[in-house]
């Protein structure tokens, strides 16, 4: 197992966790426990977790893994509502694209759709995600606008009033948001508020909004509001979705595609 793979399940495990010993890491990951001690201190440097006597514990309260330790979560999944999503675009619209792992497949399942190899442009893609644009930008065909800010280094997403001056000035044809969180309650949310402040500019730009949220993340509450649940149009996710909540969130006016 490559250190990068090592580095992930351990995060992994301390998320669904929220402590590990030494020597249980040792042994769920078949490695040895100086192997595991390396990793715990070299992960800490990195204030990705918290060193203990024996072990380690999350960082902070309220822990989310940097995007790159994300990826892999869940990515069947992912990758089927990406393609889901990106049926739903149509040549020459504006899209406007959060950051996120789900998002991010978005954007690969639109680079390679072959209705989208050409034009002037064959879509205009607004994104404050910079992986995203830098996946894109290479593809002539489509536009990309980023909408500047600060970076955030867990997401790789642009936040800060400087975004603010890009997006008063378009409109956007759809925004697809990737969300920590969506619930009929309390409506689609992320850990950090810049971020979700971002994501609110992007929907209110939008003529429709699209949810790419795999099932985990359906039911669930997170930190920061970006927007209220009839605020979406359509919600795309996977078949493991709890009929109850896909029920709930049908009554409550939006349109569910499961995946």
């Amino acid at each position: 197992m490559s250190r990068d793979a090592r580095w992930k399940a351990l995060l992994d495990l301390l998320v669904d966790r929220g402590r590990l010993d030494v020597e249980e890491a040792a042994a769920e990951l078949e490695v040895s426990a100086a192997t595991i001690r390396r990793d715990f201190d070299q992960l800490a440097a990195q204030q990705m977790l918290v060193r203990t006597r024996g072990g380690a514990v999350v960082h902070g309260v309220s822990y989310e893994l940097p995007l790159r330790y994300k990826t892999a979560r869940n990515a069947s999944e992912k990758q089927r509502i990406a393609a889901a999503v990106a049926d739903l675009l149509a040549p020459d619209e504006a899209v406007g694209l959060t950051g996120g792992t789900t998002t991010t497949e978005v954007a690969r399942a639109l680079a390679v759709r072959g209705d989208l190899t050409s034009g002037t442009p064959a879509l205009t893609v607004v994104t404050n995600a910079l992986n995203i644009a830098n996946e894109l930008a290479v593809r002539p065909q489509f536009k990309i606008v980023l909408t500047g800010g600060v970076a955030r280094p867990q997401s790789y997403e642009l936040i800060g009033p400087l975004a603010d001056g890009v997006l008063s000035q378009i409109t956007l044809d759809v925004a697809v948001l990737g969300v920590v969180a969506l619930d009929v309650t309390h409506g689609a949310a992320a850990h950090d508020e810049a971020e979700a402040a971002i994501n609110r500019l992007l929907c209110e730009r939008a003529e429709r909004v699209v949810v790419a949220a795999d099932s985990s993340k359906l039911g669930r509450r997170a930190f920061a509001r970006i927007c209220a649940v009839d605020t979406v149009d359509t919600l795309v996710t996977d078949t493991a979705a709890d009929p109850e909540l896909v029920r709930g969130f049908e009554e409550a006016g939006l349109r569910v595609l499961t995946v």
